[in-house]
């Protein structure tokens, strides 16, 4: 029993790396079951027998992706700028994410809106209680505030290849990274000394 159940596990582990890459490249209409069995070396109804759907596969796999994220990304009120580089720097490190938030807002914004509730909720009544506090500047409401600062840190993700492009041959590289990095960290410190 113990084999099957590890068997399952490792099947499943393989089912959302696959999906993560097929969603990720795709978005939930364009991902394609077969190729996501395929990728998983797994048999295509076994994502519905473990995930029900293809959008609930795509679910779970939005929370694996970003349920790290809310853990290691620290949200400090006190530091607002800094959360915009430590995220910035997570992102990076995990670019799929990006993808998978944006293709869930296009095609599954309620899935989103549930899944992130609790973890935007928790820094929303943050910054409103630093606000109280004096704490943070309350020229924005927390809502706006967290939507610039998050706006700010994937500005480079989701900016036009020819804004991205204009001075650098290459977008990625470190040193491009690093001075869009610093730039957004300083553009929160302005908004946040308005």
């Amino acid at each position: 029993m113990a084999v099957a159940a590890r068997d399952s596990a490792a099947t499943k582990e393989r089912l959302l790396d696959a999906a993560t890459e097929e969603f990720a490249s795709h978005g939930i209409a364009g991902a394609r079951v077969d190729r996501i069995a395929t990728a998983a070396q797994a048999n295509k109804q076994l994502i519905y027998a473990y995930f029900g759907s293809k959008e609930q596969l795509f679910d779970a796999v939005l929370a694996r992706s970003c349920g790290p994220l809310v853990q290691e990304v620290t949200f400090d009120s006190d530091d607002l700028a800094g959360y915009v580089g430590r995220l910035f720097d997570y992102i990076i490190e995990h670019p799929e994410v990006v993808r998978l938030v944006l293709w869930a807002g296009l095609e599954r914004p309620t899935a989103v809106a549930d899944f992130e509730a609790d973890s935007y909720g928790t820094k929303l009544k943050a910054l409103a209680v630093a606000q109280r506090e004096g704490r943070v500047d309350d020229a924005f409401a927390p809502a706006d505030l967290l939507a610039l600062l998050l706006a700010l840190t994937g500005a480079w993700f989701t900016a036009a290849e020819a804004i991205r492009t204009h001075d650098t041959k290459d977008p990625w590289s470190t040193k491009r990274l690093a001075q869009f990095r610093r730039a957004a960290v300083e553009a929160a410190t302005r908004i946040l000394e308005s």
